[in-house]
């Protein structure tokens, strides 16, 4: 017997009842063991970096044995212990070489143990922890993340300062072997010597100056192998589309395009991609510090969605990645919702203007109007064209003044911006551009060029708004000014719809400054009105409502709240908003043109995060 339930495929009942029954991936598992990989190796750092503290039955056993065994054991100790704690995280996300590696040092740590302070408890639970890594060694499959050897050099710094603060610890703890008062400069250059297995300046007596020089020179080792191990293994580079998904990716575009206004910000070439088992559909991904982040809705028939969203919660369990959506609308909440079990929450909403409907006129757009009049006595004239009618000199000036204004070094984007202009790809492609008459080419990269608004096609009738850059010396108002002129444009390019910029919590800002408003709505209104001093949050929706919208809502799709935090964090990183990536190699510095304004509402179409 079958039956079909919520829309699902046609399955037998008592399969349904097995799926319920069994209920989600176990997690407690390897979430407990890397809890607890991070006590152990909490313990094993505090049993080589301090002195014993008390003897026992078995210390007048270990005084007649080889000397050496003390040191050795702390340092053994201490390394066990700081490995330990550098693969909590890696076993908490069901990682199969942090899992080897554990049940290695598990071991190693527990005969540290014993030999240096001789505790039974500490043992007992190293090898408990160890058996049950090797009970539950199934659970523990995940491929490896994404990456480069530029965590090479990020592991040198942190874990060299680590071990540098370590290691200034380790030299203090014995104050009563200390041979004279040594100065903190003389404790912390016998702690930079010692990680480099050279004597220092400060001296100890019996056997004290040994274990603090094997403590030291095993920091210094475990920073150099874990370094040198990270610059040489094989690199395991972020998805990236290929010409063949590029292209089958534009196939479903031109078929469905018009369904997502974010249909085309899958054509950005730093994402990866996963399609349904019929090829109608897929879901573009970007992995972000272990979160997998998929932008708008799937591409494709609706049909087909579930296969390549059930693609992608595969690809996203097979490497212990955080499955989320950014941005996406409330169609494909839906179905996400439905075919996962993760839960949908509203993040703001797309200001989307219907060509048919938009007009000067009126009191309502007397600002507007103002504005745009003013700028063009000024002496500016705009032009609205396809990408493809532009020639090439044109757009090569078009893409260099647009690099030349970004307000950051960091080029921002991700959910809702392509991130290139005028690529031969991309014929269909709007760019509003503002030209001052008269001006020469001597004080600006653009020339006579002031201002660009680049838009990407919404399928055959719609185009949405992917960037938005100006001369900062230029007048203020030209993004509304080339907004108005590629709306009233728009018909003559076949275009009845245009998405403008995405505005955060747009349904509370307007809400709590209502009347009658009440004191929780107004304080998250407050809350969302001082975070805009840094977030273009309340700029960006009073931008957006001086052109008349219709609101569309947009949704982050997650899977438990505990995950928000770090769905966020990974989201702002992907726009790049934040950047916690060490510096690349110098980049001179370009000055501003004298006499730049602040910053306009948006540079880049912002999206979710």
């Amino acid at each position: 017997m079958s039956v079909t339930l919520d829309g699902d495929k046609s399955v037998s009942v008592p399969q349904r009842v097995r799926r319920l029954l069994r209920g989600p991936r176990p997690e407690s598992v390897p979430a407990l063991v890397g809890t607890a990989c991070t006590v152990v190796g909490l313990i094993d750092v505090a049993a080589g970096v301090f002195p014993r503290f008390r003897h026992s039955r078995m210390h007048t056993l270990a005084e007649v044995l080889p000397g050496a065994l003390g040191p050795f054991a702390a340092a053994l100790s201490l390394s066990a212990g700081m490995l330990l704690l550098l693969l909590a995280h890696g076993l908490k996300r069901h990682k199969r070489r942090a899992w080897r590696a554990a049940v290695i040092l598990l071991p190693a740590g527990a005969v540290a143990q014993f030999a240096y302070r001789h505790s039974i408890v500490g043992v007992l639970v190293s090898l408990a922890l160890c058996w049950l890594l090797v009970r539950h060694r199934d659970q523990f499959r995940a491929l490896p993340d994404p990456r480069s050897r530029w965590r090479a050099l990020a592991n040198f710094v942190l874990l060299g300062a680590g071990s540098l603060g370590l290691g200034l610890i380790i030299v203090s703890v014995h104050p009563g072997r200390v041979v004279g008062d040594p100065s903190i400069a003389d404790r912390l250059q016998h702690v930079l010597y010692g990680l480099f297995g050279v004597e220092g300046p400060v001296g100890y007596a019996g056997r004290t100056g040994w274990t603090v020089a094997y403590s030291l020179g095993a920091l210094g080792l475990l920073t150099a192998v874990t370094t040198i191990y990270l610059a040489f293994r094989p690199e395991h580079p972020a998805a990236r589309l290929t010409e063949d998904d590029e292209s089958r990716l534009r196939a479903l575009l031109e078929r469905h395009g018009g369904r997502d206004s974010l249909g085309h910000f899958a054509l950005r070439r730093d994402k990866g991609v996963v399609f349904s088992p019929s090829g109608k559909a897929a879901v573009c991904y970007r992995v972000v510090s272990g979160v997998m982040l998929a932008g708008g809705d799937p591409i494709g028939d609706v049909e087909a969605w579930p296969g390549a969203i059930e693609r992608f919660m595969d690809e996203a369990q097979a490497h212990s990645w955080t499955p989320a959506v950014m941005g996406c609308s409330e169609t494909g909440g839906q179905v996400w919702t439905r075919e996962t079990g993760l839960t949908a929450l509203e993040l703001g909403d797309e200001a989307v203007v219907d060509v048919a409907d938009f007009s000067l006129a009126g009191r309502a757009m007397r600002n507007v109007r103002q504005m745009v009049k003013r700028i063009e006595r000024n002496g500016y004239e705009t032009r609205v064209r396809r990408a493809r009618d532009i020639g090439d000199t044109e757009l090569d000036r078009i893409r260099r003044a647009a690099a030349e204004w970004r307000g950051t070094d960091t080029e921002r984007g991700f959910s809702m911006a392509l991130g290139r202009i005028g690529d031969p790809a991309d014929g269909d492609c709007v760019i509003a551009t503002a030209h001052l008459t008269g001006s020469g080419t001597e004080d600006s990269p653009g020339g006579d060029l002031k201002a660009v608004l680049h838009f990407v096609p919404w399928g055959p009738d719609g185009m949405s708004l992917e960037l938005m850059r100006r001369d900062r010396s230029a007048d203020p108002g030209m993004n509304e000014l080339l907004i108005v002129a590629s709306l009233q444009a728009a018909e003559r390019l076949g275009v009845a719809r245009v998405s403008l910029n995405f505005a955060m919590f747009r349904s509370a800002l307007a809400r709590g400054e209502r009347l009658g408003a009440g004191p929780v709505l107004r304080c998250w209104r407050g809350l969302l009105v001082f975070l805009s001093r840094w977030f273009q949050i309340e700029s960006l929706y009073r931008f957006n409502a001086k052109f008349k919208p219709r609101w569309e809502p947009r949704f982050v799709v997650f899977r438990t709240s505990r995950d928000l935090p770090r769905i966020g964090i990974a989201a702002m990183r992907a726009e790049g908003f934040v950047n916690l990536s060490l510096p690349r190699p110098f980049r001179p510095h370009r000055p501003r043109p004298c006499g730049h304004t602040p910053r306009t509402p948006s540079e880049h179409k912002v999206s979710a995060a």
